[in-house]
């Protein structure tokens, strides 16, 4: 064996593919992984450096590990300002960009030379590498960076500009996950919806077709290989219209992360952000008349620089009429780098978090009728985990994403496994989750010829 490796994965689900990336060539090499400070040669940490309590949380991580093992790699978002890291912990031993797995490589050689041995890079893998999420879901990574220019986001500065996939690659490894076990697939990008542009939406070829690089085409060809379909951080460009079909014929989840940020014109320009909430409640409003069914997740900043008592009614308005179904809001806090730093008029602490609390009171009434509403329902529901309780199962409907959104806690006889997919009659709801009892558990046949 090459060395023992500990790892620490912070951030965003895109960090965590970087993660997954990282940890499969660290396998591949022959590298141990090992869960505790005391077992490792030497500790990499995948830090997030997007928002000041990000950065205090990475910096926190690496201080961590430098007192319980000493030695320590540095990569991720965070990476991309090493001063900060340095000026922090002189200590580390390297320190390398978000996404460079040949920097760790080369960082984790020179602390840990690699077994000569030819056959230790033999030792097998998995079909999908190494897999930090369960099973029976994957995060799918279509592309990186972001082209936007949002006031409040230094993303571009730390990804770089949006360089997508080819779809082959995507759909390729989507087959492979699937058939690997697989049910559900989360699509991630920093903007789903710009997927190909900087490739002018090329074709390449998936098992003998030509597919463009381009998010219609790349979704309706992941809706078919039967595994739910999730998109994440969708902007409401309008081939997304095109998607909504297909959500309500069941090929792909009716569930859109859409991340508006505010309604009020005024506020979204000084965000450098389109539109504003009368083109958003339209665009809403068509996708729902095609798919009812549809649930719409979106976040919001509260407390914007220049944000009036106005502008803030309007989001408030905005938010009465669209009834989002999941919304996750924050109050506006300064990210080293970023434009909107400079903006006059900033919002008091104590008003922000004031504008949050009203916020918050109101998405979670017009959650709170949405989950009641549900009462009575049979829905779909994925198994993710065990309750306390005998027979007692935590799963998410086509409503929820993991990590982010509500849970279904459902009764069953005790045959239900993590990452079955069965039925739930819905008999109570709360704010954010459901409970219910499994009435069937449903077959699982996706379109693929299975690894397992």
């Amino acid at each position: 064996m090459s060395g023992k490796v500990g790892f620490i994965s912070l951030g965003c689900p895109k960090a965590l593919v970087d993660s997954e990336r990282i940890l499969t060539q660290l396998r591949a090499e022959g590298y141990g992984i090992v869960p505790s400070y005391e077992e490792a040669d030497v500790v990499v940490v995948n830090t997030c450096g997007f928002i000041t309590p990000a950065v205090e949380e990475s910096l926190e991580a690496i201080g961590e590990a430098l007192t319980h093992n000493g030695k320590v790699i540095v990569t991720g978002c965070l990476g991309e300002k090493p001063d900060t890291i340095l000026e922090r912990h002189p200590k580390v031993l390297a320190i390398t960009g978000q996404a460079d797995i040949e920097g760790v490589m080369t960082a984790v050689h020179k602390t840990l030379p690699p077994d000569e041995n030819p056959y230790t890079s033999l030792i097998p893998l998995p079909p999908t590498g190494v897999k930090l999420t369960p099973k029976h879901y994957s995060y799918l990574k279509i592309a990186e960076g972001c082209n936007h220019k949002c006031s409040f986001c230094i993303i571009p500065q730390m990804r770089g500009l949006q360089v997508s996939r080819d779809a082959s690659d995507i759909l390729y490894e989507a087959y492979r996950l699937v058939a690997s076990g697989t049910k559900e697939l989360i699509v991630i990008a920093q903007d789903s919806s710009a997927y190909g542009s900087d490739l002018r939406h090329r074709e390449s070829d998936f098992q003998e077709r030509q597919i463009k690089a381009h998010l219609v085409p790349l979704v309706s060809e992941l809706a078919e290989m039967g595994a739910w379909v999730r998109l994440h951080y969708v902007y409401p460009y309008p081939h997304v219209r095109d998607l909504i079909p297909l959500m309500a014929e069941g090929k792909l989840l009716p569930y859109l992360d859409v991340p508006l940020q505010h309604a009020s014109p005024k506020v979204l320009k000084a965000m450098r952000r389109p539109g504003g909430a009368e083109s958003h409640l339209k665009t809403i409003q068509e996708w729902r008349n095609i798919c009812p069914e549809l649930a719409i997740r979106s976040t919001f900043i509260v407390g914007f620089p220049g944000e009036t008592e106005e502008d803030f009614e309007y989001l408030l308005a905005f938010l009465r009429e669209a009834r989002l179904e999941r919304v996750g809001a924050f109050t506006y806090s300064e990210v080293p780098g970023a434009t909107a730093n400079a903006l006059a008029n900033q919002v008091p602490e104590e008003l922000k978090k004031e504008r949050h609390a009203r916020l918050m009171a109101l998405q979670q009434d017009i959650s709170l009728e949405k989950q009641r509403a549900k009462i009575g329902q049979t829905l779909d529901v994925i198994i993710d985990n065990y309750g306390d309780l005998p027979g007692e199962l935590i799963g998410r409907s086509k409503s929820d994403a993991p990590g982010i959104d509500g849970t279904v806690t459902a009764q069953s006889d005790g045959t239900v496994k993590i990452g079955d997919i069965v039925r739930v009659k819905i008999s109570a709801g709360s704010h954010y989750d459901l409970e219910g009892d499994v009435v069937e558990t449903l077959p699982w046949k996706p379109n693929v010829l299975s690894f397992t």
